[in-house]
């Protein structure tokens, strides 16, 4: 993944935020589907590898993991920090869209965290076939669902909102991608559970940076914005509060709720 918002910087910043919204009682389903031999784990868009930091430790057996990225710089940094004695590490520089259930051989568990909303409805419907396909859970986490709180609300909060949703509906699912996820997991016969996992902003580097991109997508949706975007900007600075509502799905093949 090669656009701005996917620099290591931006994915190092909101790693805390990620964990701490991640919802934890999903592993309990999770642990019950994988086996209880060494687990064989691919990690689709890895980033750094936020995700194998944060799920490695909680799955008690040992694991290898395969982390799959477009982007190099992105691949080598996650390597070096999710090896341990328990757990080896791969790295496949490819792109998510391609892959198939014959690239899962194998595999105990498919995860993945902030992936479904940049993806397109066909590209949701590959993955849910491939994870069906081969037998293994999907455990994919931190995708947006659309909706956001800011404190204090101001007027503009949800012109800005609705602009930002339109932006990220242009070519992809953006806070469309969970229920089209769970329809194509359904589908193929699979159990699917939801869970919220938003994050809770308060004041810092973390909650300027995406309010920044938030607002700037907005006005590149809707250029009428621009010109209340500074003003909006400086009154948010210092003190922002913001709950950026997100969930988590954990698809299980072969069951059905």
């Amino acid at each position: 993944m090669t656009d701005a918002g996917f620099a290591p910087e931006w994915l190092a910043l909101r790693e805390r935020a990620d964990a701490e919204a991640r919802a934890a009682d999903l592993l309990g389903p999770l642990r019950e589907s994988l086996p209880d031999s060494r687990l064989v784990i691919h990690d689709l868009g890895c980033g750094t590898g936020s995700m194998g930091r944060w799920l490695a430790g909680r799955l008690d057996r040992p694991q290898h993991w395969v982390l799959h990225d477009r982007d190099p710089r992105l691949l080598a940094l996650a390597e070096a920090t999710l090896a341990t004695e328990d757990v080896t590490v791969e790295t496949r520089r490819a792109e998510i869209a391609g892959l198939r259930a014959t690239d899962l051989a194998g595999t105990s568990l498919v995860t993945a965290s902030a992936l479904l909303d940049v993806l397109t409805g066909a590209e949701v419907r590959s993955l849910a076939a491939a994870c069906v396909e081969a037998r293994c859970p999907a455990l994919l986490t931190l995708t947006v669902v659309g909706r956001v709180e800011l404190e204090p609300p101001e007027p503009l909060d949800e012109r800005f909102q609705a602009a930002f949703n339109q932006h990220q509906r242009r070519h992809l699912l953006g806070p469309d991608a969970v229920p089209t996820a769970v329809a194509a997991f359904e589908d193929l016969g699979a159990r699917v559970l939801t869970r919220p996992s938003p994050w809770l902003l308060g004041p810092g580097p973390l909650a300027e940076e995406w309010l920044r991109g938030w607002v700037g997508a907005a006005c590149e949706q809707e250029p009428e914005l621009a010109a209340a975007a500074p003003g909006y900007l400086r009154r948010r600075s210092g003190d922002l509060r913001v709950l950026v509502h997100h969930a988590d799905l954990l698809a299980i093949p072969g069951e059905r709720a």
